[in-house]
């Protein structure tokens, strides 16, 4: 892939029964000259923090350098121009296996397009867009489109309305309200007091502080210290660390390096002096802010539980800018349930576009069917030398 590549389009009208919609799919290879139009549609429409464009520039930026990647920036409207829904995809791989996706690549926590006023709302709806976009997209085995929310705000994800499976992996939420002493006093007594007890004892270090970040530098400092501390704390749980690899590095670099990130991207750290002992990196876009990583110096500290306080302060500081929803993201770990968090199911959508994509919806649907039968799927890894899962 190539930042200065020559943007192409393949525009399509659906077809369809008389009297319904119809959609123009144009689908660009150039985020560069694509971005303004996904500007248009974010200032307009409606998505998750992950589709701002500093994000889904960031992102695109970090894998310019991979000829595995062909961006595809794709624009949906109706048959009277106006907007219907945009996706940031990749095509990935090539010769005979390529495969359709969203720009994530283990990065992003929730893929979702970003809906316009002439998004469907029901299940015929989708249906038709979902045609005119398989016309449009290039060749390719397989479309593989993984950890989509069924809801964006109050409206309808499409893409969900389209014969999906469980998506292994869901959010996880909490709604404060406008009170935050009250959400506060909603916890577990256990965990109000711990809390309260551990930012008693982080306080009597000299210098210590709660600080968000806004000064590039000072932030690339924040994030340094987290990619030192993040990979430490994996080691100690025997969890593969994969944060460093170059790609993803550059991307989390991407994302506040610049000031301009500001507006999308909250960093907020416990610091010591020159010492960063815990660090937290979110996005916010529209009043919802979501978790992206979160770090902290154990040893001297642990006796502080750095990781709790940053989540409790950052949460009361941004409460107080107006925030009321807090997403966890991915991954269902005790210390979210502790803050009281809400699932939130997340769908995947395999279509095979070829006979080499049908073995990846195979195995889709076989692994969807072992979640819903435990007993099934324990005398599975049991056959095949495994130890089961348990549940974190």
């Amino acid at each position: 892939m190539s930042a200065t590549k020559t943007a192409t389009a393949w525009p399509i009208f659906a077809g369809g029964a008389a009297g319904a919609a119809a959609y123009r799919v144009v689908v660009a290879t150039d985020w560069t000259a694509a971005r303004a139009a996904w500007e248009a549609a974010l200032a307009a429409g409606t998505a998750t923090p992950f589709q701002h464009g500093t994000v889904v520039d960031a992102w695109y930026r970090a894998m310019a350098g991979r000829p595995d990647v062909e961006p595809l920036i794709v624009s949906v409207y109706d048959d009277a121009g106006i907007h219907a829904l945009s996706l940031a995809l990749i095509r990935l791989g090539g010769g005979g296996r390529r495969v359709i996706a969203f720009a994530d690549l283990g990065l992003i926590d929730y893929n979702a397009p970003i809906l316009g006023p002439a998004s469907p709302r029901d299940a015929a709806g989708a249906a038709q867009l979902w045609r005119a976009l398989l016309r449009a997209l290039p060749t390719a085995q397989l479309i593989d489109l993984r950890k989509m929310p069924e809801r964006i705000a109050d409206r309808p994800n499409p893409l969900a309305l389209l014969g999906t499976l469980p998506c292994p992996l869901n959010g996880n939420v909490v709604r404060t309200g406008d009170d935050w002493n009250a959400y506060h006093h909603s916890l577990k007594r256990t965990v109000r007091k711990e809390l309260e007890r551990a930012w008693r004892v982080f306080e009597r270090h000299p210098a210590a502080a709660f600080r968000p970040i806004d000064d590039p530098a000072e932030r690339l400092h924040v994030l340094r210290a987290i990619e030192v501390q993040q990979p430490l704390r994996m080691e100690s749980t025997h969890k593969t660390y994969v944060l460093d690899e170059p790609n993803a590095a550059a991307f989390y670099r991407n994302l506040v390096e610049s000031p301009a990130t500001k507006d999308a991207v909250i960093l907020t750290a416990l610091t010591a002096g020159e010492e960063v002992v815990a660090a937290l990196l979110g996005l916010h876009h529209d009043g919802e802010y979501i978790m992206v990583r979160i770090s902290n110096a154990e040893g001297v500290w642990s006796n502080a539980s750095p990781g709790r306080i940053i989540i409790d302060k950052s949460m009361e500081w941004l409460h107080g800018r107006g925030h009321r929803h807090f997403d966890f993201s991915i991954g269902n770990y005790d210390y979210k349930r502790r803050f009281g968090v809400e699932p939130i199911a997340l769908v995947d959508l395999v279509r095979p576009l070829g006979l080499r994509g049908l073995p990846a919806k195979a195995e889709l649907h076989a692994r969807a069917w072992l979640r819903r039968h435990p007993r099934a799927r324990a005398l599975a890894e049991r056959a095949l030398g495994r130890a089961p899962k348990t549940a974190p």
